[in-house]
């Protein structure tokens, strides 16, 4: 396997060439967010040891961003990845029960797909809008939405959606 920089060389000097030599690290997120699009959805082993390379940091010190980060991944997940907000705020207008009642209908755990590969439901933390709770981004190879204010049968009317659509 090739590295980013072999298999994107035009990519990767236009990303480092953002930022002073001497801080090059700083290019970390934008050179991980291409290892994801690459990889298909998730940043792979390799890749942080790719991007810890180009940059000069350690490979834990990018495996902490990916962690950290609710846009970067490091395993595969279903087609549509929803993450349901479930911070302190959210939690009191009902965040989690919304979760786990979502995870209950769909026949899975959070942090598992559903059988049919479509749909992974992941916790996270504060997508700001607490107001507006239970709110979840959905990711997509097609990019990222936002849902608002949601509730079980309008969710379970979008996946459905999207099943209908994948077909």
């Amino acid at each position: 396997m090739s590295s980013l920089a072999e298999k994107y060389p035009d990519e990767v000097k236009a990303i480092l060439a953002k930022y002073p030599p001497e801080h090059k690290r700083s290019a970390v997120m934008p050179l991980l967010y291409l290892a994801q699009r690459d990889g298909g959805g998730y940043i792979t082993k390799a890749a942080m040891e790719d991007v810890a390379q180009i940059v000069g940091i350690s490979v834990s010190d990018v495996a902490a961003v990916v962690g950290f980060y609710s846009l970067y991944h490091d395993k595969p997940a279903g087609k549509y990845r929803i993450q349901v907000c479930t911070d302190v705020a959210c939690a009191l207008r009902g965040a989690d029960k919304f979760v786990e009642e979502l995870c209950d209908n769909l026949g899975i755990k959070i942090g598992e797909t559903t059988p049919d590969g479509l749909v992974t439901v992941e916790e996270v933390k504060c997508l700001a809008a607490c107001n507006h709770a239970p709110v979840f981004q959905v990711q997509t190879p097609d990019g990222l939405t936002y849902h608002q204010d949601m509730d079980i049968k309008a969710t379970l009317e979008l996946i459905e959606q999207w099943r209908k659509e994948a077909k």
